[in-house]
């Protein structure tokens, strides 16, 4: 009964706070992923380029951020973040540290990260569009802007998303890593849970269960949009033109 109660939603209760941390880990996944995304598509598109210096700052971004622990780079962003904000703050006359916002650095970081997952996944959804259809789109007067707009994306995010379903579940179990910043995410909170309590399994347990939640809801809802983007025809695109 006594666990149950530290489980619950009572004054002794741990139950609200770790609901509201796997809301806060929610976030800070969401906000990594579009920064990855914007990052992903900035990245992909310079290794489709052609051109040579851009291929290989393409192919230099994805080695090392695919490379290097996330946990190192979750540091480096965080305590380098924290050191130019303390510099900003002392050139504007404030003595003293300032800490980057945790939730910033957090999302920063896994967004980097995932950016070079997700470089890959538009890379590959990309090249596997007909060539056929590009063809078809230039054939019949299509100009750059609307082949890109009518064709090229449609088709990418269609072919991207059992790809950028997995880059998810990295980024779930890496914002876990973002607990070493302070931020009051799903980790931070079991282990301050269980701290408290000195109930370790109990919240590890509970931390645990909550995770798996959490990646088998965004399963669901990523095979949901692969199942509706396969609906349509390849071609529906050319239709609209």
């Amino acid at each position: 009964m006594a666990t149950l109660e530290l489980i619950g939603f009572g004054s002794n209760g741990w139950g609200a706070l770790l609901l509201l941390a796997a809301l806060m880990t929610l976030c800070v996944t969401a906000t990594a992923l579009a920064i990855g995304a914007v990052l992903g598509a900035i990245i992909s598109a310079a290794k489709l380029s052609g051109k040579t210096w851009l291929v290989a700052l393409g192919n230099v971004y994805t080695t090392v951020f695919r490379g290097v622990p996330e946990l190192l780079i979750i540091y480096l962003i965080y305590f380098g973040g924290s050191s130019a904000v303390t510099s900003i703050g002392k050139a504007m006359g404030y003595e003293g540290f300032l800490g980057m916002p945790s939730f910033l650095a957090g999302a920063l970081a896994v967004g980097i990260i995932s950016g070079a997952y997700q470089a890959e996944v538009f890379r590959g959804a990309y090249l596997a569009i007909s060539k056929g259809e590009l063809e078809a789109a230039s054939a019949i007067g299509m100009h750059r802007g609307l082949r890109f707009r009518r064709i090229i994306i449609p088709q990418v995010l269609r072919f991207a998303i059992p790809g950028l379903g997995n880059v998810w579940q990295l980024s779930l179990k890496d914002s876990a890593l973002i607990s070493v910043t302070g931020l009051a995410e799903l980790m931070r909170t079991s282990q301050v849970a269980a701290g408290s309590t000195r109930q370790y399994f109990l919240f590890f347990i509970v931390g645990g269960i909550l995770y798996l939640i959490l990646t088998s809801l965004s399963d669901r809802v990523f095979n949901g949009a692969e199942r509706r983007a396969n609906r349509s025809m390849p071609t529906a695109a050319m239709g609209k033109a």
